[in-house]
């Protein structure tokens, strides 16, 4: 179990949490949610003793190991991958290095047998034989292949650095796990072994994701931090959605019930308070009108950008014909005679664990890179807008944002401008901003601004979810739910995917698999197909 006790944290004048008090018990998942800057990565810290909180403390079980996701990606570059999982328990790795070195010793003497021997004992306690097996499959069930296991961390890519991470902190069975945005840079198969993980993990679990199918699938409890409190609900993402909102609209029923009882006790006082006969029943409503006290509604921190993709004219039947694209990337052959037609109709999610395979066929389509062999051909009617997941170069600038924003739109008048920030969140002064200070967060809201002021009738997304809090994800999820035009996307959440496609391509080493179905559907073939395969495998080795 772990609890905080009358948490405060002030960061100058502000305080970003304020007597906070709750527990955490055994047995439970809990999704730490909130608005960007609400202060849940901050929250994570001050539970793992990483940040100290102006006043208050955190109480651990005694005995019990805490483990939590590293967000330094270059901490362990020197190190390799299978030892870096194994420093999840440091007290194993201790061990395991301690005894290492007095074996390796040339003058082992007498204490260092009896050491030895005290290491080896407590090193079988800790199931330590186990260590190098079980870090191996954490990393196989994350998608690290075996042959990697023996690199340097630095060695590897960084979508592998992350996995590496993650499977350091789900080491050794820790008593409580926090994970910061664990399915960033995640790609679906990872995320969804990470899903089954949680789901039969039986310690405690806090986690803050953006991942709404996410949290759904693996929490038991949503833990809202708003205007520096933390209120505790039982139930996934979605029952705290239903909870919250109905205990909102329970709170205003009831509100407009005792202003109706206020007006009509102010009428009667007011009617009858000179009235000698009434007197007396006025005196008895004054008491009773102030006794009556509404609840207080604070809005909530939480704010949702308007998003709205507006296409400027209607889309053609021909809208875009691939045929036999290859592209080589630093010896490697990225895509190999890719070729697909597009109709009009389509919302394609891209999926798969080849991250530059998308990245690459995306910026090809969007005129951003050459193919080496294959062509591409977009309809006379179609208009495209490309969302880039590298956004590096985009806001390396000192142009404003409104200055930057202009460039892309067909009225070049900074009120009409304005207005598209003003629906993305940026309000007042920050149409001056200078692009290359934005938060990531913010540079995705512009790249959006972008896309929605440019009209297209195709929008590109590589990655947008990334860097967006819950609310904007879920108003860029209507948004394109409600998109008259064609989408090409690829994106890490669940949910997302589901309620935005209509037709999946995988990118594979043996080519496209393109079908046209919703993503759970072909997930659940995807997963009755490998169950065939077992089985005939099985079938096979029986015969022999």
């Amino acid at each position: 179990m772990i609890s905080a006790n009358n948490i405060t944290l002030r960061i100058g004048k502000k305080a970003l949490f304020e007597d906070v008090n709750i527990k955490f018990t055994e047995g439970n998942c809990y999704g730490l949610i909130g608005a960007n800057g609400a202060g849940k990565s901050t929250f994570l810290k001050i539970l793992s003793g990483q940040l100290e909180p102006s006043q208050g403390d955190i109480f651990i079980t005694p005995g019990q190991r805490l483990s939590f996701l590293q967000q330094d990606h270059f901490k362990y570059d020197e190190y390799p991958v299978l030892d870096t999982v194994i420093m999840g328990n440091a007290r194993l790795y201790e061990v395991m290095k301690e005894k290492d070195a007095i074996y390796m010793k040339e003058d082992f003497s007498d204490e260092d047998g009896i050491r030895a021997a005290e290491l080896e004992a407590e090193f079988a306690e800790m199931d330590g034989w186990e260590a190098e097996s079980d870090a191996a499959t954490l990393l196989n069930g994350l998608g690290i292949e075996t042959e990697l296991h023996t690199s340097l961390v630095k060695d590897l890519g960084g979508n592998e650095k992350v996995k590496v991470l993650l499977a350091q902190a789900l080491f050794g069975n820790p008593d409580i796990l926090l994970l910061d945005e664990p399915t960033n840079h995640l790609d679906l198969d990872a995320i969804a072994w990470l899903e089954e993980f949680l789901i039969n993990f039986d310690n405690t679990v806090i986690v803050v994701s953006h991942d709404r199918y996410f949290l759904n699938k693996v929490c038991t409890h949503i833990a809202d931090i708003d205007y520096g409190k933390i209120q505790l609900y039982a139930g996934n993402y979605d029952f705290w959605y239903e909870s919250s909102q109905l205990m909102i609209k329970q709170m205003k029923e009831a509100n407009k019930k005792k202003e109706e009882k206020i007006k009509e006790l102010q009428e009667f006082i007011q009617r009858f308070s000179a009235n000698a006969s009434k007197s007396k029943q006025a005196t008895s409503r004054k008491r009773a009108l102030e006794k009556i006290e509404l609840d207080e509604i604070r809005p909530s921190s939480r704010k949702y950008p308007y998003i709205d993709f507006r296409p400027n004219r209607e889309i053609g039947n021909e809208v875009l014909t691939v045929e036999g694209l290859s592209k080589t990337i630093d010896g490697v052959k990225v895509l190999d005679n890719i070729s697909f037609v597009v109709g009009r109709e389509d919302k394609i999610a891209f999926v798969g664990s080849d991250e530059l395979a998308k990245t690459t066929l995306f910026q090809i389509l969007a005129g951003e890179m050459e193919p080496d062999e294959g062509t591409y051909k977009w309809g006379v009617t179609t208009s495209q807008a490309y969302f880039a997941k590298d956004n590096t170069q985009i806001f390396d600038s000192d142009l404003t944002i409104t200055d930057w924003l202009t460039q892309f739109s067909p009225i070049k008048d900074v009120t009409y401008v304005r207005g598209f920030l003003g629906r993305m969140l940026f309000a007042g002064d920050d149409g001056v901003k200078k692009l290359r200070v934005l938060s990531g967060g913010e540079k995705v809201r512009c790249q959006l601004s972008m896309m929605m002021i440019q009209g297209a009738n195709v929008l590109i997304f590589d990655e947008p979810t990334n860097h967006l809090d819950m609310e904007s994800i879920t108003a860029l999820n209507n948004g394109l739910i409600k998109f008259p035009g064609v989408i090409l996307f690829s994106c890490h959440d669940h949910q997302f995917v589901q309620t935005t496609a209509n037709r999946i391509m995988e990118i594979t080493p043996d080519g496209l698999i393109d079908k046209m179905t919703t993503y759970d559907e072909y997930l659940a073939a995807d997963v009755m197909a490998r169950k065939r395969q077992i089985n005939t495998v099985t079938s096979d080795e029986d015969a022999l």
